[in-house]
C-alpha cells in the first residue's frame, strides 16, 4: 500500500510503509548511509503527517520483514494479544500519540495494552513525538525485575560496574570493582565484558566475583559478558553463572550474524534457570542492543534503524530478562553522527523498550570520532534519569580502557541520584549501609568509615 501527503503544491508519494517509517524519522547518519532518510526536512515534515494518519491495524497487516521469512517477524506477530490491543485498536498513529501523552493515560492503562503492541507501532508513534513527550511517557511505565535484588522501582536508578580491563588482569578487574563498589554503584550488576572468550578466563572471572560476593554477602549479581554459546559451556563446567548475556538485533539476519537464533537464546535462558541462583527472583537474561547494529550487517531490508532497534526488544520480552542495555552510541559516527543524534536515540530506544514491557537501561556513550562529548552524555544522563531508567553504566573514569570508549563514570551515577533524588536497589542500599559505605539517606560516608571494608578487600585481593 502506498502513502501520498501534499505539502503545498508539492505531493509526496510512499511506496509503502517501511519507506514511510523511514522518511518519518528523524536525521541519522545511519539511515543517510542506507539511503532510505528523507532528502528534505519538508519530505520528512509530509511523512510524518502521512504516518499519523496511518490506522494502528495497518502494522498488523504490512509486515515490514515477510513473516515467512523472518523469525522475529513471527515471533512479533504470533504473541501479539488482539485483547490487550482494543483499547487502543480504534486509533491512528497520531491518535496514538495524543492517547499516550494524555494526563488520563496511566502506568496501569499503559501496563494493559503492553501485549497489544508491535514495536513498528511503538518506532512510528515515536516517530511523531518530541523528545519531552518521550520522557513523559515513559516515565509512566516502569518496569520492575528481580533476581538477587529489585531493579526498575519508580523513584530508583541502578549501575551496571563495568571493571573492564585489557587483559583480564584479575587483580585489575578486582580494583576497579572495589573502587565502583566503595562509591555505591554495582546494584545492576557487576558486568564485565572480557577481552577474549578464552572459557578458562571467563571462569576465572566469575569465581573471583562471586567469591567476593559470598565473602561479603553483597546483594547483587554478576556477568561476564561472553557470547551466550560460551556461558551454555560454563554453565555445563559448573561455573557459578547469575546472568547470561547476549547481544540481540531485530531481525534474523542480523541475530545470525551474532551467531544467535531463537532457539539458542531458549536453551541458554533454560541452562541459566536451572542453576536456580536468584534469590528474590528469577529474571535472569542480559541483552545489549544497538541502533545500526542490523544495518552494518547488512540485514535491515530497507527499515530504518530505529524501527529495527524496537523489533530486538521484543526479542529480548521473549526471555523475561533482567537487563536490557541500549549501547547507545557505540557503534560509531556511521549510525549516529552526533550528540544530537545519539541523545534523540537513546530516549527513543527507553521510550520503546519501556513501553513493550523491557527493564530498559543505557549505556550512554560515545566514541571518540563521534561529533559529541562529556556534556553531551551529561545531557542525554539527566533526560534518561528524570525519563525513569532503569539503570546506566559505572566505568573507572568513564573511559573505559579495554573497549576504547567513553561512558559514564561512578561519581555521574551520585550527581544524577543526588540530582533528582534518586535511590539505588532497596537490598543494595542496605547492604551499602550496613558496610558504612553510605548513611540512611544514600549519601557516601567519608573514607575514613569505609576503610574497614576497603582494608579487608585488599587483603582478599592479595595487594598490600
Amino acid at each position: 500500500m502506498s502513502y501520498t501527503e501534499s505539502i503545498g503544491s508539492r505531493t509526496y508519494r510512499f511506496a509503502d510503509l517501511k519507506t514511510l517509517l523511514a522518511k518519518a524519522s528523524p536525521q541519522r547518519s545511519g539511515d543517510q548511509l542506507a539511503g532510505i532518510a528523507a532528502a528534505s526536512e519538508e519530505e520528512r515534515v509530509a511523512a510524518k503527517m502521512a504516518l499519523a494518519q496511518v490506522p494502528l491495524r495497518t502494522f498488523l497487516n504490512e509486515p515490514l520483514i515477510p513473516y515467512e521469512t523472518d523469525e522475529v517477524t513471527r515471533l512479533i506477530v504470533d504473541d501479539h494479544s488482539p485483547q490487550a490491543f482494543t483499547d487502543i485498536s480504534h486509533l491512528t498513529v497520531g491518535d496514538f500519540r495524543n492517547w499516550l501523552l494524555s494526563t488520563t493515560t496511566d502506568t496501569n492503562a499503559l501496563t494493559r495494552i503492553t501485549e497489544g503492541l508491535t514495536p513498528e507501532m511503538l518506532a512510528a508513534v515515536s516517530k511523531l513525538m518530541r523528545n519531552q513527550d518521550l520522557i513523559a511517557v515513559a516515565r509512566k511505565r516502569p518496569v520492575v525485575t528481580r533476581f538477587r535484588n529489585t531493579v526498575g522501582l519508580p523513584g530508583h536508578l541502578s549501575v551496571r560496574l563495568q571493571p573492564n580491563h585489557p587483559t583480564d588482569d584479575v587483580k585489575g578487574i578486582a580494583a576497579s570493582m572495589l573502587d565502583g563498589l566503595m562509591y555505591g554503584c554495582g546494584d545492576a550488576l557487576i558486568g564485565i565484558n572480557p577481552a577474549s572468550d578464552n572459557l578458562a578466563a571467563i571462569t576465572t572471572l566469575l569465581l573471583m566475583i562471586d567469591d567476593f560476593r559470598q565473602r561479603y554477602q553483597v546483594p547483587t549479581q554478576s556477568c561476564v559478558l561472553t557470547h551466550v554459546t560460551s556461558t551454555i559451556a560454563a554453565i555445563e563446567k559448573g561455573a557459578p553463572v547469575d546472568l547470561v548475556f547476549q547481544s540481540i538485533a531485530g531481525t534474523e539476519k542480523a541475530n545470525a550474524s551474532f551467531g544467535i537464533s531463537l532457539a539458542l537464546l531458549r536453551e541458554a535462558y533454560e541452562a541459566g534457570l536451572s542453576l536456580k541462583r536468584g534469590t528474590v527472583g528469577s529474571n535472569l537474561m542480559y541483552f545489549e542492543t544497538g541502533q545500526g547494529s542490523a544495518l552494518s550487517a547488512d540485514a535491515h531490508f530497507g527499515v530504518d534503524q530505529q524501527t529495527c532497534e524496537a523489533r530486538a526488544y521484543a526479542v529480548a520480552c521473549k526471555f523475561e530478562p533482567f537487563l536490557v542495555n541500549t549501547v547507545v552510541g557505540f557503534i560509531g559516527p556511521e549510525y549516529l553522527y552526533d550528540g544530537k543524534q545519539i541523545t534523540r536515540a537513546g530516549l527513543e530506544d527507553h521510550f520503546c523498550g519501556k513501553l513493550l514491557g523491557v527493564p530498559m537501561g543505557c549505556d550512554i556513550c560515545y566514541t571518540n570520532h563521534a561529533e559529541a562529548d562529556q556534556d553531551d552524555m551529561d545531557n542525554l544522563l539527566t533526560l534518561l534519569g528524570v525519563a525513569g531508567v532503569n539503570f546506566i553504566m559505572g566505568v573507572p573514569g568513564a573511559d573505559d580502557v579495554m573497549l576504547n570508549y567513553q561512558s559514564t563514570s561512578f561519581h555521574d551515577a551520585l550527581y544524577v541520584r543526588d540530582v533528582l533524588g534518586l535511590r539505588r536497589a532497596p537490598e543494595f542500599e542496605a547492604w551499602l549501609e550496613s558496610m558504612q559505605i553510605i548513611d540512611a539517606h544514600g549519601a557516601l560516608l567519608g573514607a575514613s568509615a569505609r576503610q574497614p571494608l576497603l582494608e579487608g578487600a585488599r587483603d582478599w585481593m592479595g595487594i598490600t
